[in-house]
């Protein structure tokens, strides 16, 4: 499994209220399960995005389909593949 990090806005979408958010958040980690993908931690934040999602997905078929799932639902969403550190110090160490 890979990991990837979708940094989302939700400005683009008319959320009435959190409970919306909420049930709308419980469909997108049911649909990422069907794609093949795990949510494994989301975050509020502060800044330009308002949330962060952070996923494993099988492969980048599975990404992309666990990314477009968010678009799908009106969140708009930059996604990208991430690297623990600590991964990222081996890998370093063998170049």
């Amino acid at each position: 499994m890979a990991a990837y990090a979708s940094l989302m806005d939700i400005d683009d979408r008319n959320v009435q209220n959190a409970q919306e958010l909420a049930s709308i958040w419980g469909e997108v980690k049911t649909e990422f399960e069907e794609h093949n993908a795990e949510v494994l931690d989301s975050y509020a934040i502060l800044g330009e995005y308002d949330f962060l999602v952070v996923f494993d997905a099988a492969d980048r078929e599975a990404a992309f389909k666990s990314a477009l799932t968010l678009r799908r639902h009106g969140l708009s969403a930059q996604t990208m593949g991430i690297v623990d550190t600590d991964d990222f110090a081996t890998l370093v160490d063998e170049v």
